[in-house]
């Protein structure tokens, strides 16, 4: 079976709409709430992502274009939220169908507690057979808990929500190669041309995040597919396994939730610089990180940060959780042994940088 016939065994499908999108077609709501009614069944169900809230708001408010200041992004959100899930839920209601407005902030994903919190609320909305529409809470959100756009956001709720259909939908055919071609299926290492459309900015997003979305949330074990939401039935289309838009086939194994919660969710507070012996132990998976690999320390972090783990050439080979704050790495890097013992105290020759739970290769 390829990857194109394996979309239609989908149980769980999370779409996700920009604001773009939305603007450039009043009817897509209403067409994408006639596609998920006739798809949803007893074996299938599907999760709305959508972006749009600061676009209608900056309508309502008057402004000429999508503002830059925070206060002003935040006010337009608040404005526009509510226009966008009414247009939902009058769509989705004449198709038989409840949805449930969901808002969500990095920092809920990021807590552990508040995560788990949220698994069970989305596993109540779809048990009762209501179809959640989510969205970055921006009318609370600074740079500091914001997701980046929505395309990240949906990547994150693959694993919380055991996704197994990532579908993002755009203004464009799919993704490109240098020669303006659709790619058809993506391997992991294409190279693509991510050149987004032309046109005024109404969103956050562009088709280099979908491309760095979609590899992410295809390591959580999910297949992605990148396609034109001008294609009526474009669902419909995925679903049956028709050659459209860009397929990111799943993977390997996938990524368990904490593991995805580490390398994709987690901002990183800081940066390791591992020499070459540390670099072969980090991607053989089975060992952790200790001081004596560490040749450098960039950023300030606590114990407990999400940190990442660099090669001596600069490219990225993992993230962890460190057990050190910065400070206490810089100070025993390169040492082993009775030296440790010597800066900690005694069982200091044991100290882990990042222990093999807590560390993902993303190399």
């Amino acid at each position: 079976m390829n990857v194109r016939q394996q979309l239609g065994q989908a149980r769980r499908v999370i779409v996700k709409i920009g604001s773009r999108t939305l603007a450039n077609d009043q009817e897509l709501i209403a067409r994408l709430a006639s596609d998920v009614a006739s798809l949803t069944g007893p074996k299938r169900s599907f999760v709305i992502v959508s972006s749009g809230a600061v676009a209608i708001g900056c309508q309502r408010l008057g402004y000429k274009g999508r503002p830059k200041e925070t206060a002003k992004l935040q006010a337009a959100a608040a404005a526009g939220q509510s226009v966008l899930m009414r247009r939902y839920d009058e769509a989705f209601a004449k198709e038989g169908l409840t949805v449930a407005q969901v808002l969500l902030t990095h920092a809920d994903l990021a807590d552990r507690e508040r995560l788990n919190n949220a698994r069970e609320a989305f596993a109540a909305l779809l048990e009762a057979g209501a179809v959640p529409i989510i969205n970055e809470n921006d009318t609370v959100s600074t740079e500091e808990i914001r997701f980046g756009d929505n395309d990240q956001l949906s990547a994150m709720v693959v694993p919380l929500l055991g996704c197994e259909l990532l579908i993002l939908l755009t203004d464009v055919e799919g993704v490109l190669d240098h020669g303006g071609k659709r790619i058809s299926v993506l391997k992991e290492d294409h190279v693509v041309f991510t050149h987004g459309a032309s046109g005024e900015r109404v969103g956050s997003g562009g088709i280099t995040s979908k491309v760095d979305a979609a590899r992410n949330a295809s390591r959580s074990g999910a297949n992605v597919v990148i396609a034109p939401a001008t294609h009526p039935g474009v669902l419909h289309e995925i679903i049956r396994g028709d050659d459209v838009g860009t397929v990111f086939p799943r993977l390997g194994l996938p990524l368990r939730a904490r593991k995805h919660w580490i390398a994709v969710t987690l901002r990183p507070r800081g940066t390791l610089i591992l020499d070459d012996g540390a670099v072969r132990a980090v991607q053989g998976g089975k060992s952790s990180l200790l001081p004596i690999g560490v040749v450098g320390v960039r950023g300030q972090f606590n114990p407990g940060d999400a940190v990442r783990l660099v090669a001596l050439d600069g490219k990225e080979v993992g993230r962890g959780l460190t057990k050190l704050g910065a400070l206490d790495v810089a100070r025993s890097a390169g040492r082993k042994g009775a030296d440790l013992d010597n800066l900690f105290g005694s069982g200091g020759a044991d100290s882990v940088v990042v222990h093999k739970d807590d560390l993902v290769v993303t190399l």
